[in-house]
């Protein structure tokens, strides 16, 4: 087993999981098997009830290193296969507190799996001031220090830059982060995120990786990344556009909706088009902010109402429910494509519990609790359109994480409205997808579809929204579920 590690340093956000994606994307063309670990140094009983505008202090276990080496054999492929790469992705930034302890690990670690089994990529910045058009190499040099006195040492350099890092700066950075030339690799910002496997193809990281890990690997990876090379290139001639409303309550950070994000992404660029995303915060739908700030009220529902599809994420609490409420009841009564009641979780003594808690959840109690991972979803309408999406499938298996369920005892009272569930699970009992009857495409699922998303697959529920939103659903439906040859 060979272990990638990718860290990064100076700022948050600097691109650790796109590089590490993209390595992993490489080495698949490549022939090999490839699985992916991510770790956040932001671990607690259940890191999932986090706010994302929230941090906290983690709570790390000795067990680390032997958790990653047993992770890193289970097949992520069809065939079952064991994985010969492991790219782990350390979240945070070097030097931040939260991440010591990992930091510590991986630098046992790297004794542990031996030198010629392990290697390191860190991501840092190149910032280039407007004032002067200078790259700053200081940034990155201070933080391959801070690495290195933890004890890792990085076998490639990839610089974030917003422009093709000039020879002498490569060169000065190799020169003072103690690596070759070739070891440093420029990253600079780019039309389409699907040109980065390509710009790390073109500088050699192939055959470093050949040499450094000895893998037992093609020398060209032509083939997928030929796919790749068409994608960015069909995304920078794209014309049409269509937009789609997101309506949460973390919108002030983008990052917080980052796979429903990168799904919708997927699906439009499926079918050729621009995606434009109308990010509302579900609270400002509500009527007491029409009464408090009425300008901001008036704002978010323009958005809405001038999308051309709404998508509606998961989210915990009472704060903005009413507001996606508002914006799924106008959704249904003016027939826009839509993706995704009073509630005990909300008012536990409400007289109408339409959402209620799940019989092996404890009342009370949120961490650890959660109806986690891949469950199968049974399909008992040969006539639903998400089941059409899947390709006319009996079921799917798709990832969970939840704790409260549509009440099955009032499933009758939807049904007799026209919303029908298509989709429960094995037992028959929990409703897993809804669909409504006499609309262009109104649908919801107890899953969530866009962790399983891929550039060259989108997630079908996702595709049929953005389908949904440029009118094209029927046909496509028509069609047999094939989308033309352009």
């Amino acid at each position: 087993m060979k272990y990638i590690l990718v860290t990064g340093g100076v700022i948050s956000g600097i691109g650790k999981g796109i590089i590490a994606s993209s390595v992993g994307t490489i080495l698949k063309s490549c022939g090999l098997h490839v699985t992916a670990i991510k770790i956040d140094p932001y671990i607690n009983i259940d890191a999932g009830t986090f706010s994302p505008y929230e941090h906290v202090v983690p709570h790390i276990t000795d067990a680390i290193q032997e958790w990653v080496m047993r992770q890193a054999k289970v097949s992520v492929d069809d065939d079952g296969v064991e994985p010969q790469v492991c790219v782990i992705e350390l979240g945070g930034t070097v030097g931040d507190i939260e991440s010591m302890p990992f930091i510590e690990a991986f630098r046992q670690f790297q004794f542990k799996v031996k030198r010629e089994n392990f290697c390191n990529i860190h991501v840092s910045l190149v910032p280039q001031p407007s004032t002067t058009g200078e790259q700053k190499t200081k940034p990155t040099q201070n933080s391959v220090r801070e690495l290195r006195g933890l004890g890792l040492s990085p076998d490639l350099i990839v610089c974030r830059c917003s422009t093709p890092l000039d020879t002498a700066v490569k060169e000065k950075i190799s020169m003072f982060c103690h690596v070759e030339p070739e070891q440093v690799i420029c990253i600079h910002d780019v039309s389409s995120l699907y040109r980065v496997p390509l710009l790390l193809e073109d500088q050699g990281m192939v055959e470093y990786f050949c040499r450094r890990l000895d893998l037992p690997i093609e020398k060209r990876p032509h083939r997928m990344l030929t796919k790749w090379k068409e994608m960015s290139d069909r995304t920078d001639r794209l014309l049409e556009h269509t937009s789609i409303a997101l309506v949460g309550k973390y919108t002030k950070l983008s990052d917080s909706y980052a796979s429903v994000i990168k799904a919708l992404e997927h699906s439009a660029l499926a079918i050729n088009y621009k995606l434009e995303v109308k990010y509302i915060d579900s609270a400002d739908l509500e009527p007491s902010t029409q009464q408090e700030e009425p300008v901001k009220y008036h704002e978010a529902w323009q958005k809405l109402c001038s999308a051309n599809g709404v998508l509606v994420p998961g989210g915990f609490g009472v704060r903005g429910t009413e507001g996606k409420i508002q914006a799924i009841r106008w959704a249904r009564q003016q027939k826009k494509p839509f993706l995704d009641a009073n509630s005990t979780e909300f008012d536990p003594e409400t007289k109408h519990p339409v959402v209620i808690d799940m019989p092996e959840h404890n009342p009370g109690q949120m961490g650890g609790t959660m109806r986690l991972g891949k469950r199968r979803t049974i399909f008992n309408s040969t006539s639903s359109i998400l089941r059409k999406l899947y390709g006319d499938v009996e079921h799917v298996d798709e990832r969970h994480r939840h704790r409260f369920e549509v009440n099955p005892e009032l499933k009758h009272h939807f049904e007799e409205k026209g919303l029908r569930f298509v989709g429960q699970d094995l037992a028959g009992k929990r409703m897993e997808v809804i669909e409504l009857e006499d609309h262009p495409y109104f649908v919801g699922v107890q899953y969530h579809p866009e962790f399983t998303s891929r550039p060259i697959k989108p997630s079908p529920p996702y595709f049929g929204l953005l389908l949904a939103a440029a009118a094209k659903l029927q046909s496509y439906l028509i069609k047999g579920c094939r989308l033309s040859p352009r």
